[in-house]
């Protein structure tokens, strides 16, 4: 069988998927936020992963590929107002830090690569801190050399239900001064300075911190070329995405090219907020493909 799915109990029940033909495996953690914890292709790892912050739940994992729902970096004072109440949401949102469930029959291997669905439902401490009744459900799904995330949200509010969502990847990256960036944006703003500017198509990765958003995109795809790892990786996504955020922190192992479809205040600011109608449903789908820029693969395989 070139497609497999097993499940591993590690700190927490993993679930293992597997391409034996272009030798890609995924780790799936759905208890921890339905994150992917692991990505390899030939041995190689393409995301950083944290694995002191993983064990402790108190704390925000740094790694993999969270999920950020129904918001997209932080609000001021972590404050937003509904209908004239206040409402508490800490930053990116909830959705990385609560148990997702697998859903029935979501765990076989399919003919179009091997599949994971995962479900996210509202409950009293969600709404708690966002008064709406929701339903996530997302699919990883791997083939080849690419991880396809299909998302479904599902309004079961009486009213519209405003979000903003976007994933989180952190790409295992040795030297980031050798990156190189194809951002179809040309505007930015620096999360940092507060400045808003002109992309000049490059960052300065001699800096602390680097945390910019880049908009409005003008394609559906935006890629990062790491030589030192012989990769390049491309992300394609559907609207209602509109946003490309770049992080990175000196002295740590990753870069972040996240996709959003809101900017950060977007449940205050109302800038490209989604209004899911009540009793709706909407898709979007986020993928990422892995091309090897010297035509093999890395010349630095991955430590066990």
């Amino acid at each position: 069988m070139v497609y497999a799915i097993s499940l591993k109990q590690d700190e927490y029940p993993t679930y293992i998927l597997t391409d034996e033909s272009s030798q890609s495996r995924l780790e799936v953690v759905p208890e921890r936020g339905g994150i992917i914890t692991s990505w390899r292709i030939q041995g190689q790892n393409l995301l950083y992963f944290d694995q002191e912050r993983f064990a402790d739940p108190s704390l925000s994992i740094r790694g993999g590929i969270p999920i950020l729902f129904p918001i997209c970096g932080n609000l001021p004072n972590n404050l937003y107002v509904h209908q004239g109440k206040s409402y508490t949401l800490k930053q990116h949102g909830f959705a990385r830090d609560l148990p997702w469930e697998v859903r029935d029959g979501a765990d076989r291997p399919t003919l179009d690569g091997v599949g994971l669905v995962l479900g996210l439902r509202s409950n009293e401490k969600t709404r708690e801190q966002y008064p709406f009744d929701f339903e996530l459900e997302f699919t990883y799904l791997l083939k080849g050399n690419s991880l396809q995330i299909h998302q479904q949200f599902t309004n079961h509010s009486q009213e519209a239900m405003p979000f903003a969502t976007g994933l989180h990847p952190y790409f295992l990256v040795k030297d980031k001064h050798q990156l190189s960036f194809d951002i179809p944006a040309q505007q930015q703003q620096d999360h940092i300075t507060q400045t808003i500017g002109a992309f000049p198509g490059s960052f300065d990765f001699n800096a602390p911190e680097v945390d910019v958003a880049l908009y409005p995109v003008q394609r559906s795809s935006a890629s990062l070329s790491n030589p030192r790892q012989n990769l390049k990786i491309t992300l394609t996504y559907s609207e209602p995405y509109s946003t490309l955020v770049v992080w990175a922190v000196e002295g740590k192992d990753y870069c972040c090219l996240e996709p959003w479809t809101a900017p950060r205040n977007a449940l205050n600011s109302k800038d490209k907020l989604t209004y899911l109608a009540a009793g709706e449903t909407c898709h979007a789908q986020v993928e990422f493909t892995v091309s090897y820029l010297k035509g093999g693969a890395t010349a630095e395989p991955a430590k066990a």
